[in-house]
């Protein structure tokens, strides 16, 4: 019996839907064909200075879909493994305008920030935070008209912390 030709070694493309296919992720849509259009989208936001990071931590990424990011994008544009990495890796979240509740138990909730210290970096202009108490009270807030970054620290005596026309708020390591 003749020996059996080599298999041909998978592109990237079908090793990302080989990937999805085997953890049941996105069933009804194409893997690689979803990491190749965040991975065009990322390239074009940073082209139009609007920022990559910016534009996938405001995206509403849901668990799957931040599983198949993490898997292919490694695959399929390296060059973004590492903002990919950052915006939706291992339990780090990042904040951008609105209301959250400070709670030490962040759980799913996506309205809740744990305590701690929080920085914005960017060409800010017309940035607003604010610290307040559980009642409301304003406990400490800032409008940077002109700024490059900001820190804030949420204390887990805060009832909320709110931002507006800031960006994304990274926790500080």
């Amino acid at each position: 019996m003749p020996p059996e030709p080599p298999q041909a070694a998978l592109t990237a493309e079908e090793k990302v839907d080989a990937l999805a296919e085997a953890e049941g992720w996105l069933p009804d849509e194409v893997a690689s064909a979803y990491v190749a259009d965040i991975c065009a989208t990322l390239t074009d936001q940073e082209e139009s200075g609007a920022g990559a990071v910016q534009w996938l931590a405001l995206g509403e990424t849901d668990a799957e879909h931040a599983a198949v990011l993490r898997a292919g994008v490694p695959l399929l544009c390296p060059e973004w493994s590492k903002t990919v990495t950052e915006v939706l890796g291992a339990g780090v979240r990042f904040y951008s305008d609105g209301t959250y509740r400070v709670t030490a138990k962040l759980g799913s909730a996506v309205d809740a920030i744990a305590p701690g210290a929080y920085r914005v970096v960017g060409a800010l202009e017309d940035c607003y935070w604010e610290r307040t108490s559980k009642g409301g009270e304003v406990l400490d807030n800032g409008f940077a008209t002109s700024a490059q970054n900001i820190t804030v620290t949420v204390k887990a005596s805060d009832g909320q912390f709110t931002a507006r026309g800031c960006g994304v708020w990274k926790p500080v390591e």
